[in-house]
């Protein structure tokens, strides 16, 4: 009985000894819970959100963030012509064919294409296209571009594809 009860003062005291030199480490957050509370709550955030298209997605607002605090933002710019929006996006796959993409200038991969009319292309463009031959990502992947950018960078491909 004297050993059991050893034990259990010794147990008790080993976990005294344990919360003492937690309390000693711990460091104070600056702010208090509050902030504590709201650095955890931006920890477990959800990475993305997402949206569909043909859908409003206007609450979906993207913003900028910073990577790791030094003050870089993550968010891409968006094109201002459609050319630039041609080369930051658009060129990844209609350069080379990847996915089936008819590549920009291919009189022959795009004439089956034009002749089902630009509200066809629009379409495909602004709302995604998965066919026979290939992929065509909504916006090409990119939701934050503009319909009317979208449209103006179809007609581009279409022009030098004649």
């Amino acid at each position: 009985m004297f050993n059991v009860v050893l034990g259990m003062l010794v147990g008790i005291g080993i976990t005294v000894a344990l919360f003492g030199v937690a309390r000693l480490t711990a460091r104070p957050v600056e702010g208090g819970l509050a902030v504590a509370d709201s650095q955890v709550a931006e920890r477990i955030a959800p990475v993305g959100r997402v949206a569909v298209a043909g859908m409003d997605n206007s609450a979906i607002a993207i913003a900028p963030t910073s990577a790791g605090g030094a003050g870089i933002t993550t968010a891409l710019p968006v094109p201002k012509s459609a050319e630039e929006t041609y080369q930051a996006v658009c060129s990844a796959c209609h350069a080379a064919g990847v996915a089936g993409a008819p590549k920009m200038g291919d009189h022959g991969a795009w004439r089956p294409r034009v002749a089902e009319g630009k509200a066809m292309l629009y379409d495909h463009a602004l709302k995604g296209f998965t066919g026979k031959a290939g992929v065509m990502p909504a916006k090409g992947g990119r939701a934050d571009l503009p319909d009317a950018l979208v449209r103006e960078t179809v007609d581009y491909l279409v022009k030098a594809s004649q």
